[in-house]
């Protein structure tokens, strides 16, 4: 997502009709989370390589879309609601257009946020 955020263009979402009564209460939620099927990614790389990494990890100790089940998950800012249309505006997501979303629920800092988390090839100094 700090691909798509760099790019400073917004993205939309648009969900199907039969969906869009269950937006109503979201629109108080500054941040959203996204499940999506990342349905063109390659599904059979169990480690990986990544640029970023000093060695190969694997997939489960990785943000890679390449996986073999593959679930985007995406946080990202709320920045308006039209829950009659079934829309909803973000400052970014890093999918490509059409990409399947699978369910949309509000962020919440109280559950969702770790401020002790670390990373997994976390390396010290970086």
């Amino acid at each position: 997502m700090d691909a798509a955020r760099a790019t400073g263009r917004p993205a939309g979402l648009e969900l199907l009709p039969a969906f869009r009564p269950g937006l109503g209460g979201l629109s108080s939620a500054s941040h959203v989370v996204i499940l999506t099927w990342l349905e063109h990614a390659p599904r059979n790389l169990i480690v990986q390589a990544p640029r970023h990494a000093l060695e190969a990890r694997g997939v489960f100790a990785l943000r890679s879309p390449v996986r073999p089940n593959p679930i985007g998950l995406h946080v990202a800012r709320l920045m308006a609601l039209d829950q009659p249309a079934g829309r909803l505006e973000l400052d970014a997501i890093d999918v490509l257009d059409g990409t399947p979303v699978i369910d949309v629920k509000p962020y919440l800092a109280s559950i969702d946020a770790f401020p002790d988390a670390t990373r997994p090839d976390a390396v010290k100094g970086r």
